[in-house]
């Protein structure tokens, strides 16, 4: 079993952690011009507060989820949804493959996450046991969890676009097309991975959380779908409005109540979790990474603008 489990962590870290683009970042849209990767002291990576736009693994920039021909006064209302299964399989080929194209500088998160994920799943199910269990824990960690679950994040994506179409906020806008995306390669990727691993829930067998040895494949503990989901939703809106800080803070804090809440009700073990956000985080970096126009950064985003109104009426007071 162990030898099964070092082979599909060794995989998972692999999708995870080395998203360099391969040789099919090389394939854009003829009808567009070739997006070039921006050197590092390009002003298209900054923000207009200076700080850099970037994932933080390799990728090299693809075609961007909205164009020029896309935005609100044009005719591009349609255009992107058209244009993304063909992205979807983009992301997943470089997924999948990435194991055969990993850059050096990337291993070392697979060192650091690949570590802690196997010495959670060594003790994870020792962990569980030292809950209290109550039903006042089993109630609030189901509550909490809801926040990661596809009934909550789909609607959120949404409601990213279609308000961005109607204040003609094209980055809020892009961040709903960016989640779309993102969510779609998460989910694929964590089926695939659970029918490979096929772990017991904690409720389930024994509770020690065997590999191989679910009831189900398709409802396998490891890894955690709504870890993934909500750490690639995270990771997306973190990149998108890294200021002010409190944007950032808010979603990463939720992503982590989350996650600590499959937990406590009892639905998955820690390792199961570890995996799935770190997973989440990477998928949204690399989708980021590949998708995001850089001709947006130059415009201010929706909350620099609202805290520019607020600043303005504190002036106005003094």
């Amino acid at each position: 079993m162990w030898t099964r489990f070092a082979v599909l962590l060794s995989f998972v870290l692999c999708g995870a952690f080395g998203q360099t683009a391969g040789p099919e970042a090389a394939i854009f849209d003829p009808a567009e011009p070739e997006q070039q990767a921006p050197a590092a002291d390009s002003p298209q990576q900054t923000n207009p507060d200076g700080d850099a736009q970037r994932s933080a693994i390799e990728v090299k920039p693809g075609q961007p989820v909205i164009k020029q021909k896309d935005l609100w006064e044009r005719t591009g209302w349609v255009h992107p949804f058209v244009r993304m299964p063909k992205y979807i399989l983009q992301d997943q080929k470089a997924i999948w493959t990435s194991p055969f194209h990993t850059a050096k500088r990337d291993v070392k998160y697979w060192a650091i996450f690949g570590a802690a994920t196997a010495a959670l799943i060594g003790t994870d199910h020792l962990i569980v046991k030292q809950l209290a269990n109550s039903p006042a824990q089993l109630s609030v960690s189901t509550w909490g969890s809801r926040f990661g679950a596809a009934y909550s994040l789909i609607p959120i994506s949404s409601a990213f676009y279609f308000i961005g179409t109607g204040t003609h906020d094209e980055r809020f806008r892009e961040t709903g097309l960016l989640a779309f995306e993102t969510l779609i390669d998460t989910s694929l990727v964590v089926e695939g991975v659970k029918m490979i691993a096929n772990r017991e829930r904690p409720l389930e067998g024994d509770g020690g959380g065997h590999f191989e040895q679910g009831p189900s494949r398709w409802s396998s503990s490891f890894p955690s779908g709504h870890a993934i989901n909500i750490w690639a939703m995270a990771s997306i809106v973190a990149h998108q409005y890294p200021h002010p800080r409190i944007i950032p803070i808010i979603a990463y804090a939720l992503a982590t109540t989350v996650v600590v809440s499959r937990v406590g009700a009892r639905q998955h073990f820690p390792g199961d979790v570890m995996a799935g956000s770190a997973m989440g985080w990477f998928i949204g970096d690399y989708v980021y990474g590949r998708r995001h126009n850089r001709e947006l950064d130059s415009k201010k985003t929706f909350a620099q603008r609202v805290l520019d109104h607020v600043n303005l009426g504190l002036a106005m007071q003094q």
